[in-house]
Parts: C-alpha cells; sequence; structure tokens
C-alpha cells in the first residue's frame, strides 16, 4: 500500500446525491418527500433525506413514498442495501445507521399527473 501525497474530500451534497438517486432506483420507490418539519433546516431535508458524517461514516435519514402496491418492508430494507453498498462503492465510507422513513404510500391508479413530471 502506498500513501497519499494528499487528501480526498468528498462534499456533503455528493453523499446525499448518491443515497438519493440510490433510493430512487430500487422498485416500490415512487419518490422522495421533504423531510418534515424538525428538519428543514438540515441539509438535503428539502430533497428528503438527511445525513450526518462522523469520521469515515455517514448516517442517513431517508424520507420515502411508496407504491402501494409493493411489500413496504422489503422496499425499505432494499434501500438501506443498496445505499449502503452505493457508499461504499463510491466513497469508500461506511455506512452507519440507514433510516427509512415511508411517509405516504401512492396509488398509481390515483396519480397519473405525478408519472408525467
Amino acid at each position: 500500500m502506498h500513501e497519499s501525497p494528499g487528501r480526498v474530500t468528498i462534499a456533503h451534497r455528493v453523499l446525499l446525491a448518491i443515497a438519493r438517486l440510490t433510493a430512487l432506483s430500487v422498485p416500490g420507490v415512487v419518490r422522495m418527500c421533504p423531510a418534515g418539519v424538525s428538519g428543514m433546516l438540515r441539509r438535503g431535508a428539502n430533497e428528503g433525506i438527511l445525513a450526518e458524517v462522523e469520521g469515515q461514516c455517514v448516517n442517513f435519514d431517508l424520507f420515502i413514498v411508496a407504491d402501494a402496491n409493493t411489500n413496504l418492508r422489503q422496499v425499505g430494507q432494499k434501500i438501506q442495501v443498496e445505499v449502503a453498498r452505493a457508499i461504499r462503492d463510491m466513497v469508500g465510507m461506511d455506512a452507519g445507521a440507514i433510516n427509512i422513513h415511508i411517509q405516504d404510500v401512492a396509488y398509481p391508479e390515483l396519480e397519473p399527473t405525478r408519472r408525467n413530471e
């Protein structure tokens, strides 16, 4: 192993983008939703995700709307696995807690305009 000639810094925004796009790619996730009033002053809250970095570990809270025709527990678990993998593979950091908050369920047959956005 060789020594690095400097330091690599990953912007907080990059971690948010990786987690958000990974969560949205999981079947059963319709969209992200704002983190709520308690998290609105924190970065990423309006994108449906909060992240906290502690050393080489990052903790996430993801706020989603899920498809009502899926198993919500399985969707949440799949998001956890995929976000942890993406963070590890893309930035070499460990994912600590990945908390999934299912804020709402969407019935696709009742939301045709949302799907066209």
